[in-house]
């Protein structure tokens, strides 16, 4: 008798199960290793420019040092995100993963060591590049995913962004407020290295030699690989709407410290405890209810529900008046995460796997664009709407309201994609 097909299948299924693991805690890993030194920064920048901490002036210098900081990151990203995805279309996903880790680590170091402002940068330089370990990972994702489970394994990168705003902050602040402002960044990189050590061992390859491609330079820079995404023109509708929704979560990321600041009057404390929770709702809808119920209601229904719920939750943002409305408003705000999954899990569809790392490559240059342009414009408005100067018009929320807009705009751009991507098979499948 014939071997039942049972054994191998579930050997596959155990292997991805293990791999799925890996790429969960490496992304989880990243962010809380970025979230252990958010509340530390300020103070580790101001210690570096010497004089009191308390001097006047300090903080708002150490943070244009912090936005500088912050843009440097972004733009080594967006050069060199295309080029490790289309490293990892070369030579598998596994070699490029496994070099970021080891990047993330050796550069935490660097910075816990840095004597000056200018080592920082030389180190968030080398976490623009190495932080493209995002890139590759949503590739690998891509490469073991069934169709139908797509959506939900991509759910996996907004789960690990949001346990890891969780931990990360808070440990982040026990370490630097018990033995200083440097301590968390060797407690970053004992994590990325440890990682590094766990994948080397355990941590298998998921582009078979047979669906690989030759390295080219023409495709592996920021411009091409942006232009690489036209390459599909039956997703360009998603990309741009993917790519609105980035600039639109920048009301919230760039602006929510200065918003309940100003409008409620908070302590950092309770600035951070705000944002726990919203990692914590983050780290629910994407790692779980995703999975419930993009099944369920289908990827284009999750994508049209999640954007609305974006728009309801920043308009709420926009106008509420007493803090506990801020905790509330997080439900709905929350809840849009249903779309990015859903967006992405499409996008990838239409590409073939040889180029899943080309792909992720383009859109993580979108993220590191939208990196650039949103924090500029979000916290323009804040700055510009927050003034107390005579006859000045006073609304700190506009940021929120700028976001609900864009993300207005980016569900009109979905509508449009779905109508035409429908018209399209329509054609192709002629009359019945």
């Amino acid at each position: 008798m014939d071997q039942p097909a049972t054994p191998p299948t579930a050997a596959a299924s155990t292997t991805h199960t293990h791999a799925l693991t890996f790429i969960f805690i490496t992304l989880l890993i990243d962010v809380t290793g970025l979230g252990l030194i958010i509340p530390v920064i300020p103070k580790l920048i101001q210690t570096l420019q010497g004089g009191p901490l308390d001097a006047p002036g300090s903080l708002a210098a150490a943070a244009r040092w912090g936005g500088l900081l912050g843009f440097a990151y972004a733009g080594l990203q967006f050069l060199t995100a295309p080029v490790l995805g289309g490293l990892s279309d070369r030579f598998g996903r596994r070699p490029v993963l496994l070099f970021s880790l080891l990047g993330f680590g050796l550069d935490y170091i660097l910075q816990g060591f840095a004597p000056t402002i200018g080592w920082l940068f030389v180190g968030r330089c080398i976490a623009g590049i190495t932080g493209a370990s995002f890139t590759t990972a949503t590739a690998y994702i891509a490469d073991i995913s069934t169709p139908e489970k797509r959506a939900q394994n991509f759910g996996m990168i907004g789960a690990a962004f949001g346990i890891g705003f969780i931990l990360g902050p808070v440990m982040g602040g026990l370490l630097g407020g018990e033995y200083g402002p440097r301590a968390p960044f060797f407690a970053a990189a004992a994590l990325a290295l440890l990682n590094t050590v766990y994948g080397y061992f355990i941590l298998p390859e998921s582009l078979p030699v047979a669906n690989r491609r030759p390295f080219d330079w023409r495709r592996a820079n920021p411009v091409g690989s942006l232009l690489s995404l036209g390459r599909y023109p039956q997703t360009l509708g998603l990309v741009a709407a993917m790519f609105l929704l980035y600039i639109a979560g920048h009301a919230a990321q760039s602006t929510w410290t200065y918003f309940t600041f100003e409008q409620f009057k908070w302590s950092e404390k309770e600035v951070g405890y705000s944002l726990a929770f919203v990692g914590l709702v983050i780290g629910l809808v994407q790692g779980g209810l995703t999975r419930v119920v993009i099944p369920r209601i289908g990827q284009r229904r999750s994508v049209v529900v999640g954007f609305a719920f974006y728009v309801v939750g920043l308009v709420c943002f926009a106008f509420a008046t007493k803090g506990w409305m801020m905790y509330a408003f997080m439900i709905p705000y929350g809840l849009g995460g249903l779309a990015g999954p859903a967006v992405q899990a499409l996008v990838s569809e239409e590409v073939p796997s040889s180029e899943q790392g080309e792909l992720q490559g383009g859109l993580t240059s979108l993220v590191s664009v939208a990196s650039i342009i949103g924090p500029l414009l979000m916290t323009g408005l804040f700055a510009r709407f927050s003034r107390h100067a005579p006859g000045a018009l006073y609304f700190p929320g506009a940021p929120f309201l700028a976001g609900a807009a864009l993300t207005v705009l980016a569900l009109g751009l979905v509508t449009w994609s779905f109508r035409r991507q429908r018209a399209a098979r329509a054609q192709a499948t002629g009359p019945l």
